[in-house]
């Protein structure tokens, strides 16, 4: 899955449901920011897809059980 994929995902998810989202430049990753949680994307062109889901899992408690499907 494509990294801007990943990134608008979730921006798309975000929005829909009111939630503040934010991306922050790091030095390696890149930082998301969903209502009150945080993680970390590394800066690949290609995102595996289970890293990706992995990643999604991770904003399940913002945005509910099973968002992205």
């Amino acid at each position: 899955m494509k990294r801007r994929a990943v990134l608008k995902t979730i921006r798309v998810a975000a929005r829909a449901r009111g939630l503040e989202f934010r991306e922050v430049e790091l030095t390696n990753h890149t930082g998301v920011i969903v209502g009150e949680t945080r993680s970390t994307l590394g800066r690949h062109s290609e995102i595996a897809d289970g890293t990706a889901y992995a990643f999604f899992r991770q904003f399940e408690s913002e945005l509910g059980k099973g968002w992205w499907r």
